[in-house]
């Protein structure tokens, strides 16, 4: 009897030490760092961005060319702030910062893929309705099957008629075809796993999203873990696009920074390089 519990004693520490490895946190000293800059995209919906007239680019999203590839130069962004911040794209009011630098950084294993945002965010925001939650930080995965998920990100969820734009009604994010994973975590310390089809939901995602979050000084630094498995499935030797989006001052609503449609390489060329480890 003796021997037995010894036995099961060994064993359980192998499954312990086997899931602990199976779970373990990436080595981010060893992970390249890629900078991504968010933006408010003031009132301007999916509709915006491909009419002739309002956008210059229209044309060329037409042609299948990125938003990233018109708007970033030298790992910079090339933007008319002014512009952005006008009553014309922005009828309620502008953040005071209307541009900042996020630090990404991704890994991944035969499972998960594992991305980490380290950035400073600005106060002076418009909308403070958010009283919960200081910050909240989100990241969006589209599939293949979202229109302009390759060219725009996670703004093909935004749209004219979503509650909170100026012509919206009660609809929330949503795509017309496909669908996007979504993992958010909120500064309360709320983590969610959710997906945008036809409705934004915060819940049933599919990609077993989960996130955590801490603030050092004025830094904070989030953490995303989701499954390759997903609405966007994942796999070495590809690239995944993906957009961020974050709720700082206690933002609520349209009130973000977004980021354009980013891609990460996952042991591949991308605009962030994922590493296996």
């Amino acid at each position: 009897m003796k021997k037995n519990l010894v036995s099961l004693a060994i064993f359980g520490a192998f499954v312990a030490l086997g899931s602990q490895s199976a779970i373990a946190a990436p080595d981010w000293n060893k992970a390249a760092k890629s900078t991504v800059h968010v933006f408010h995209p003031g009132a301007a919906p999916i509709e915006w961005l491909q009419g002739k007239g309002e956008h210059s680019g229209a044309s060329g999203l037409k042609k299948g060319e990125t938003c990233a590839g018109c708007h970033v130069e030298d790992g910079k962004l090339s933007l008319d702030l002014k512009r952005l911040a006008s009553k014309e794209m922005e009828p309620k009011g502008a953040p005071k910062t209307m541009t900042y630098p996020v630090t990404v950084q991704a890994a991944f294993d035969a499972t998960n893929l594992y991305v980490r945002l380290t950035f400073k965010a600005p106060a002076g925001g418009f909308d403070k309705s958010d009283k919960d939650n200081e910050l909240k930080a989100t990241m969006m995965f589209p599939n293949d099957k979202v229109p302009l998920a390759d060219q725009a990100g996670c703004w093909a969820a935004c749209h004219d008629d979503a509650k909170g734009m100026p012509k919206g009604k009660d609809k929330t994010k949503y795509v017309s075809a496909g669908a996007m994973d979504l993992v958010q975590w909120a500064s309360s310390g709320k983590s969610s796993d959710g997906f945008v089809a036809d409705k934004r939901s915060m819940t049933g995602g599919k990609a077993g999203g989960t996130a955590e979050g801490a603030k050092a000084g004025d830094t904070y630094t989030v953490t995303f873990t989701r499954k390759l498995a997903g609405n966007a499935v994942l796999a070495p030797g590809k690239a995944v696009p993906f957009g961020i989006a974050i709720h700082a001052d206690n933002a609520a609503g349209r009130f973000h920074h977004v980021s354009f449609g980013h891609t990460i390489g996952l042991g591949a060329d991308g605009d962030v390089k994922a590493a296996k480890q």
